[in-house]
């Protein structure tokens, strides 16, 4: 077996296990439903058959025993217990390692497993309900989609399938097939309908179409007592072709099958089509494409700069170009939070179980888009935060009772877009942060004096410094503020913010914004002295002129009136001491994170600048002011302002002010 088809298998796995997972943790909440007991056991079949198929045997051997539990569940034998899905999914954490490391030991570890399962199963079979005796009468309506023939079903395969269950009557609808001018061979137009006799129970009939439910429209219902089969059946249609005015139009008297009017006769049905790219390639052509945008600047800088207008026009044509295969490129790159707002799905499961606590996760906002760097990168600081709030910031369903609350506590997921970001937040209503325990811990520390006033603002973001933990007692799960410096430093590295709020009684709410992508942003080149930077354009509110009497006035104050409001800016010449001195008609940029804002002065807007990020050298990577740089069409370098930082440099030197007033 080629290491290709291998690694092509390992892909498909890793889904498969995904989908086997989810739909586990929806069988928590509705464990009646046959649906996802199905769609689990279909996982559970695929993925032993597959295995087998390319080798990995003890995988296929282990996922049989989780196989057969299922075929119990979907016959009925056994009940989906909660104790029975939870060995499941334990076993499915096996089946990974098993994927992943096949050569490793696992032995002793699987055969514990399977004795958990087999208890689970033991228990569940007690609570099962009994099974009707006898045989039943079923009716069956079923339509497979046009492009069936091309993916290798056989109908007629199928109808074989279900005659070997029992007495059955068949009849075809062809209400849907087109005009012989307009057919083509390779669709497929059919519909059944079929009254089947049998003892087998639905399980049976299920599994005739196991491997092709998710793709076809099914309908399996029981006839009552006493209803006429004829009523059932209808009546055979003439195989005639239908004229083009009627070729969608029902039979009197029939019920069509799921009769989709995108394949309607005369239309051609559109089927979505993709194709797996590995990650690394999308990477590479993103180099690709910033590279061109720092060329395609290069050549608009050469034309504007001369009176060629062919060339000029040329270099437009670029730029247009440039700028669609940009977007183009980064709508490749978006994929929606829903990929990692379902992974925390098992994580809050699996927190209920060891701290003993009722915990409900609900989510919000999952199709918002993100760069897919940036979505890896968010993975482990939300667990952190996660684990935080299940561990300590909700309380015991004893504590919640006295406190008037429902027992189960409950931490909400949710996301948004905002400009350039996304702001993705994590709220649990839970016992809040206790501030008296947060100021003494820092004192305790030598963070802040006994003397020292702090913002509520600043008093929060306390928990953010390294080994800084207010629990009582560590537990193996987290302690609050355990990690949380890590998550702070994870956030600043994709050059976005956090920030935290909390309500005593209430519950804690911690927010993300983070940029949308790492790659490629829009940015407002400006100048200070001699030098070029770019701030990121999705944080820009506004751009102001310093005239000379206002930057006289603020002289040892460093405040400007903005409609009626102060708002603090730093003097970047200052900051980067330039040795030049300053001019005469500076530019105020305002820029914000959240709903903080600040002035950053610069001594000449440039304009808009498409930039492509590169990241600092080992030695300046530890500069706190910028969060990487870019190459202008000139070929020098210009730092990208790091907007989170220069925000709270400005709130700290305002906090300052205010203290010496």
């Amino acid at each position: 077996m080629s290491d290709e088809a291998i690694a092509v298998f390992q892909v498909e796995a890793r889904e498969n296990l995904e989908l086997i997972e989810q739909g586990l943790l929806d069988l928590l909440d509705r464990p009646e439903d046959r649906d996802l007991v199905d769609a689990v056991f279909r996982g559970l079949h695929t993925l032993k058959g597959s295995g087998a198929m390319f080798g990995f045997d003890a995988l296929a051997g282990f996922t049989h025993h989780c196989e057969t539990a299922f075929d119990r569940v979907r016959k009925g034998e056994v009940a989906a217990t909660t104790d029975l899905v939870s060995a499941v999914l334990a076993a499915r954490d096996h089946m990974r390692r098993l994927m992943e490391d096949p050569s490793g030991d696992h032995g002793a570890a699987g055969d514990v497993l399977l004795a958990d399962l087999e208890r689970a199963v033991r228990e569940a079979d007690a609570a099962a309900p009994a099974s009707a005796p006898g045989a039943a009468t079923w009716r069956i309506r079923f339509d497979l989609p046009s492009n069936a023939f091309k993916n290798g079903t056989n109908p007629l395969a199928l109808l074989a399938e279900i005659r070997e269950l029992g007495e059955a009557r068949i009849v075809v609808d062809t209400s849907r097939v087109p005009p012989l001018g307009q057919i083509e061979p390779t669709d497929h137009h059919l519909a059944w309908d079929v009254v089947l006799t049998t003892d087998q129970g639905r399980a049976a009939i299920e599994d005739v179409f196991i491997f092709v439910m998710d793709d076809m429209n099914l309908r399996i219902e029981t006839l009552e007592d006493g209803e006429p089969i004829e009523a059932a059946v209808e009546t055979p249609v003439s195989v005639e072709t239908p004229a083009p005015a009627q070729a969608a139009a029902p039979v009197e008297g029939r019920t069509p099958v799921a009769n989709d009017p995108a394949e309607a006769p005369g239309a051609k049905a559109k089927v979505a089509e993709s194709v797996r790219v590995p990650a690394d390639r999308l990477d590479e052509l993103m180099d690709r494409v910033g590279e061109l945008v720092i060329a395609q600047s290069r050549l608009s800088q050469i034309s504007n700069s001369g009176t060629d207008t062919a060339l000029r026009a040329v270099s437009e044509e670029i730029e247009r170009l440039s700028g669609e295969l940009r977007d183009t490129m980064m709508v490749l790159r978006m994929v929606p939070v829903a990929t990692l707002f379902g992974r925390f799905r098992r994580l809050v499961h699996d927190l209920a179980r060891e701290t003993g606590k009722a915990i409900e996760l609900s989510t919000d906002g999952e199709t918002t888009e993100i760069d897919k760097t940036v979505i890896e990168r968010l993975a482990d600081p939300l667990v952190h935060l996660i684990r935080n709030a299940a561990d300590h910031g909700l309380e015991t369903a004893e504590d919640r009772a006295a406190a008037g609350k429902p027992a189960t506590g409950r931490i909400r997921l949710s996301a948004h877009q905002s400009g350039g970001e996304v702001v993705i937040t994590i709220r649990d209503d839970g016992r809040g942060i206790d501030r008296d325990r947060v100021r003494a811990k820092a004192e305790a520390q030598g963070l802040i004096e006994p003397s020292d006033v702090l913002s509520d603002h600043d008093l929060l973001q306390m928990i953010f410094h390294p080994g800084f933990s207010t629990a009582a007692a560590v537990t193996n799960l987290s302690g609050r503020g355990v990690g949380m410096d890590v998550v702070k430093r994870t956030i600043e590295s994709l050059r976005g913010s956090i920030d935290i709020a909390s309500r005593p009684g209430e519950g804690s709410e911690v927010s993300l914004r983070i940029p949308l992508t790492l790659a490629i942003i829009d940015g407002l080149l400006v100048r200070v002295g001699q030098g070029r930077y770019v701030i990121p354009l999705g944080a820009v509110e506004e751009c102001l002129e310093l005239s000379l009497d206002e930057d006289l006035r603020s002289r040892g104050r460093s405040f400007i009136s903005l409609r009626n409001s102060l708002v603090p800016f730093l003097r970047l010449r200052e900051m980067f001491d330039t040795g030049t001195p300053p001019e005469l008609h500076q530019k105020v940029v305002v820029v914000s994170t959240g709903e903080e804002r600040i002035g950053l002065v610069v001594d000449q807007i440039i304009g808009d600048h498409q930039t492509v990020i590169k990241s600092m050298s080992k030695l300046h990577a530890g500069l706190p002011t910028f969060s990487g740089a870019t190459i202008l069409g000139d070929g020098s370098v210009a730092l990208i302002l790091d907007v989170g930082h220069l925000v709270a440099l400005g709130q700290q030197q305002e906090a300052r002010m205010r203290e010496a007033v």
